[in-house]
C-alpha cells in the first residue's frame, strides 16, 4: 500500500526532500530537554549582514560547562549536544539537579547559517541569519522539434 501526502501532488516537483525533512521532525526527540525559546531579532542585526531574518535560538543548559557541550550542523541539522558526568566526590543530601545528557537538533531551512552561539548565565544563545534568496527570471526559448 503506498502512502499518499499532501506533496505527493503532480503539480509539486521534487518536493520530497521536504517531506523527507517533516518525517524527520515527527522523528526527532521530544523529550523537551533542554527547554528552549527561539526569538526574531531586528532585521540589521550585529553581523552587519543584509538579512531579511536574524533568529536567536536560545536553550536553558543550566549546570553545563562551555566544554561539556557541542553545536555542530550536519545534514541540514543544528545539534546541540550536552554531556555532564556526576561527580563521585561529591556526598549530595538531596539530588534536584541531576547530570544528564541531551541532543536538540532543529531542522534548517535552505539559507539559513549559524553565525554565533554564547553562553551566558545558564543559557546558550545560537544565532541565526536567513539570508534572502536571490531572485531570477529566466526565459526559455522554445525550439522547433524536427520529425
Amino acid at each position: 500500500m503506498s502512502r499518499v501526502s499532501l506533496l505527493s501532488s503532480p503539480l509539486l516537483l521534487g518536493f520530497e526532500e521536504i517531506e523527507r525533512l517533516i518525517d524527520r521532525v515527527g522523528k526527532a526527540g521530544s523529550d523537551g530537554y533542554p527547554p528552549y525559546n527561539i526569538e526574531r531579532l531586528m532585521a540589521c542585526g550585529p553581523y552587519n549582514v543584509d538579512t531579511h531574518d536574524i533568529l536567536r535560538i536560545t536553550l536553558a543548559v543550566a549546570g553545563f560547562q562551555r566544554e561539556q557541550l557541542e553545536i555542530t550542523v550536519e545534514d541540514k541539522q543544528l545539534v546541540v549536544r550536552g554531556k555532564q558526568e556526576d561527580d563521585k566526590s561529591r556526598e549530595y543530601l538531596h539530588r534536584g539537579i541531576a547530570a544528564r545528557q541531551f541532543v536538540r537538533t532543529f531542522v534548517l531551512a535552505d539559507g539559513i547559517e549559524v553565525k554565533a552561539a554564547d553562553l551566558a548565565h545558564g543559557l546558550l544563545a545560537v544565532d541565526l541569519v536567513r539570508h534572502e534568496p536571490e531572485r531570477h527570471v529566466r526565459v526559455i526559448p522554445i525550439g522547433t522539434q524536427k520529425p
